[in-house]
């Protein structure tokens, strides 16, 4: 019918704004994942700088009474003062955690553009995220990486816009237009 062509057009044109829309969103929300991941590793090498200093401290305790620091890891542990007993598990903890900070912000550094993701998540510290997620600041990525996250960001959000508005809104579309053609008895027309 003529009278519902404006609408038509109407209809098209907010499908086109909103892939415009759906576009820009994804990109600007896709790209600033680099943009985190920097800030968060970051906070990372801020506790493995801690980590060591404190790993220091307890080493050069151990270099002064003769021992390495496992040695004195285990004879602390292993002391009959509760007190005394639990600083050795404080200084194992420490050791530990040094380990597994070094171990991540390695990872984090020599992933490339396709791993870092997963990396990341692999390797990813709820601690830290939350506290980097707190003081987050977006930013305008201008490097490659940032470009890449911000096309799949476009990529995904429309898939998204179509897959969860386009798609289901046509699929109606279509079975009023057949409905409407069976109860005007013009079921073998051709759509237009």
């Amino acid at each position: 019918m003529r009278w519902t062509r404006p609408f038509s057009a109407a209809g098209t044109a907010g499908g086109k704004f909103l892939d415009r829309a759906a576009c820009v969103a994804g990109a600007l929300v896709f790209s600033q994942a680099p943009e985190f991941m920097q800030q968060y590793l970051q906070r990372l090498g801020g506790h493995l700088d801690e980590a060591r200093r404190q790993l220091q401290q307890f080493q050069a305790v151990a270099t002064q009474s003769g021992l390495t620091l496992d040695e004195l890891i285990a004879k602390t542990s292993g002391n009959a003062d509760a007190a005394v007993a639990r600083l050795g598990g404080v200084m194992h903890a420490a050791a530990e955690r040094a380990d597994s900070l070094y171990s991540a912000e390695t990872a984090l550094r020599t992933a490339s553009l396709w791993e870092r993701p997963f990396v990341f998540l692999r390797h990813l510290d709820p601690g830290i995220a939350r506290a980097t997620w707190s003081v987050f600041k977006p930013a305008v990525p201008t490097t490659m990486e940032g470009l890449v996250y911000a096309a799949i960001g476009v990529a995904v959000a429309l898939l998204l816009v179509h897959v969860l508005c386009v798609w289901p809104c046509r699929a109606v579309l279509r079975r009023r237009r057949r409905h409407k053609r069976v109860v005007d008895g013009t079921a073998g027309a051709v759509e237009r």
